[in-house]
């Protein structure tokens, strides 16, 4: 077995037994911290949540047990529970910020007010100061925001940036903020500011470059890549930058001659510039086997679906093997009566406080919630959680047997962990552009609330479709499969899967949404 490989879980149950009844001698506890913490490292808190509770009720409360039990708990994804273990330890010990952050990060995914604990726990004084201020900055910026003080979340964020006009996260998560909260706002500014004071820091250039693009503002990004060469000259980065606005927002000769120009260029960002060029000109089988070779790589979610698309233009019959013939789409009515449904829906309304998606969401004409709202303390929205989870249980049970190799088939089912969930709400007109989840396994729908026929539209008027490609490539390729929504209705899919929504006429679509995490092959 590998050094950092998990013990088995009969180690584990050994582990407790020799816990006894006495209190441990300070070895078998050092034995325990260590084993808890590489199951830890390994992502398996669950796992020691047992071990931990024993090793309390033998040996008593400690700082460092309580921490690492908050810590279990919050990979177990119960986080009620995690918040009790992490308010119990800051009794024993106010002065860990770390531990300050975990037990605020904690309240903000739980959805209580969090801002303040963020603020406090990066005041701690700690060797690694200036990281950990920003990073609880950063969080109790966003908190504000959540938290309905919008400008005081921009605030801190933007004295910090006077102060270091150099911290680039913190311009990036200014823009979206800005983005979400202000559209009348001005979110060149901090960035305007910096490069002022640095005319020659490439990445502020290039993050710069990134907000326009990232709202498709082409003529504005060529102007900051143009001003940026003329201050700090050519490179690969600003390459990189000229080779994505060639192939998104340029013209199709423009798009070839940067082809041609970076060929020498390597990188996931490039390859995937150039595997959507080659599909806009129609060399499918060049795209299908330049994305064939990024599945073997860190970013391989990002290119199966383009791969789906290409296999699909040449007649490949690994077309159907990726996606499923049928496709693996599978819906399920979930027993929410009407009365359930309408309180998660007054729930999820009030969680809708943002002004307008972030830019890089799928969402058009109306909003997404931000942090996990599946993970959240809300009786409706913790019994949203568990029937949800069963008919992902239920879908899961379903696949046909493991197969290596497969986006979906080829990895492990006993984890099943929600990766991400949010709820969105469109209003009349509004729909989902064709997109994927890269971060997912297994993605998910679930209809809370939508028009009433008559608003809806004609069929397919606001249903979901799987396989249509996203409109800019310009592919001759309809969606394979379309699902009717409903109220209390579950669809599932592979994240991988292109999928959007139809527009409808009137009213709202109110859902929820998430991903499962993906587990890495091999044996339970």
């Amino acid at each position: 077995m590998a050094a950092d490989a998990p013990m088995p879980s009969d180690s584990l149950r050994e582990l407790q037994r020799r816990l006894g009844r006495a209190p441990p001698p300070p070895d078998l506890v050092a034995e325990v911290l260590k084993t808890v913490r590489t199951r830890l490292a390994a992502n398996d808190g669950a796992a020691v949540i047992p071990l931990l509770e024993t090793l309390i009720k033998r040996a008593g409360e400690t700082a460092e047990v309580l921490t690492l039990l908050g810590h279990a708990h919050r990979q177990a994804q119960s986080l009620t529970a995690a918040d009790r273990a992490f308010v119990a330890a800051r009794r024993l010990d106010p002065t860990d910020p770390m531990l300050a952050l975990a037990a605020a990060q904690t309240r903000y995914q739980l959805g209580r007010p969090a801002a303040d604990a963020f603020l406090a726990a990066g005041q701690m004084q700690v060797p690694i100061q200036g990281h950990l201020q920003r990073v609880a900055l950063g969080n109790a910026a966003q908190a504000r925001v959540s938290e309905g003080d919008a400008a005081g979340g921009v605030a801190l964020l933007q004295a910090e940036l006077a102060r270091h006009p150099d911290w680039m996260e913190g311009h990036r998560l200014l823009s979206r903020l800005l983005w979400v909260t202000d559209p009348g706002a001005d979110g060149d500014v901090a960035l305007v500011a910096a490069l002022a004071a640095m005319p020659t820091h490439r990445e502020l250039w290039l993050a710069w470059f990134q907000t326009a693009a990232q709202v498709r503002d082409w003529t504005k990004a060529r102007d900051i890549l143009d001003r940026a060469e003329a201050a700090c000259g050519d490179g690969r980065d600003l390459q990189a930058a000229r080779l994505f606005l060639a192939t998104e927002g340029g013209t199709p000769d423009e798009a070839s001659r940067m082809l041609e120009q970076t060929a020498d260029l390597q990188g996931d960002g490039v390859a995937l510039c150039r595997v959507r060029a080659l599909l806009r000109q129609g060399r499918a089988a060049e795209a299908a086997d330049l994305a064939w070779l990024q599945t073997r790589g860190p970013s391989a979610m990002t290119f199966w679906p383009y791969l789906s698309l290409a296999w699909r233009m040449t007649g490949d019959r690994r077309a159907a093997w990726l996606d499923g013939s049928p496709p693996r789409v599978r819906s399920v009515d979930l027993p929410f009566d009407r009365r359930e449904r309408a309180a998660l829906a007054d729930l999820l309304r009030r969680l809708h406080t943002l002004e307008r998606p972030y830019a890089e969401q799928s969402v058009r004409g109306g909003t997404q919630t931000d942090r996990s709202v599946l993970l959240r303390g809300e009786p409706e929205l913790q019994r949203l959680r568990r029937r949800m989870l069963e008919g992902v249980a239920d879908y899961v049970a379903g696949l046909p047997a493991q197969e290596d190799g497969h986006p979906l088939l080829g990895l492990r089912r006993d984890r099943l962990r929600i990766e991400g969930s949010w709820s969105v709400r469109l209003a009349g007109q509004g729909f989902n552009v064709a997109h994927t989840h890269p971060a997912g396994w297994i993605s998910a729908v679930f209809y809370v609330a939508l028009p009433e026929p008559e608003q809806m539209g004609p069929s397919p008027a606001g249903w979901i479709t799987f396989g249509e490609p996203p409109p800019e490539l310009g592919l001759p390729l309809k969606a394979y499969a379309e699902v009717e929504p409903r109220p209390g209705r579950l669809v599932l899919f592979p994240s991988y899967m292109w999928h959007g929504t139809r527009p409808f006429a009137d009213g709202e679509r109110l859902v929820v949404a998430f991903d499962m995490q993906r587990a890495a092959p091999g044996a339970a």
